[in-house]
């Protein structure tokens, strides 16, 4: 009987963990064009600082019901009780700073939907709305959009938006794809880079 051969991932997973098997699989990197899809990345990856993803994986469920399904109106308009409530929930990170963190950020995030018509919008023109690739094909913790993106936010007053947590969205919503290119996903998301594509430096 033939073995099945086994998918090479990037280095990154955990192969004893389904659960990570299956979001990198199914979903890191893959282009997100879906304004919910991406805000909730977004807040997420925003709450993972100085924390391990898998943490954030395992708690995602318990953060879409203590966030209104991520719903960016309502976290925007949270107050005083209900912050007191998310830090009574042992389910999620009760991390005061990032709670206060993830409702001044909602409300920016609003405010770029408003000035750029969506929040995807916002960030797929960093990339003239292309995949983008590094050129090595090597991972890096930042990148000069990472950088950009991270100055603009700042900018804006968005917190805990680094340029290492920025580019780690970056990759986890598909705009720059740095599987690595002895990854199966790699060149499945070929798909949606082409020539003219901006190259990251």
């Amino acid at each position: 009987m033939k073995a099945v051969e086994q998918k090479k991932r990037c280095f990154w997973v955990r192969e004893d963990n389904p659960l990570y098997c299956a979001y990198h699989d199914e979903e890191w990197g893959t282009p997100l064009r879906d304004d919910q899809s991406m805000y909730a990345l977004f807040m997420l990856e925003l709450f993972q600082a100085g924390l391990s993803w898998i943490t954030l994986l395992k708690k995602r469920e318990a953060f879409a019901t203590a966030f209104d399904g991520f719903d960016v109106e309502k976290i925007a308009a949270y107050d005083e009780e209900k912050i007191t409530c998310l830090m009574q929930d042992a389910s999620i990170i009760r991390s005061r700073g990032k709670i206060e963190a993830a409702i001044v950020n909602a409300k920016i995030v609003l405010e770029l939907k408003r000035e750029f018509g969506s929040f995807c919008n916002y960030l797929w023109s960093f990339s003239d709305g292309r995949v983008m690739l590094s050129p090595d094909g090597k991972p890096r913790a930042t990148s000069p959009v990472s950088d950009r993106i991270s100055a603009d936010l700042k900018r804006r007053g968005m917190r805990y938006a680094g340029s290492v947590t920025i580019h780690s969205f970056l990759q986890a919503a598909g705009i720059v794809n740095e599987h690595e290119r002895t990854c199966y996903r790699y060149g499945e998301l070929m798909q949606y880079f082409t020539q003219d594509s901006t190259i990251t430096e």
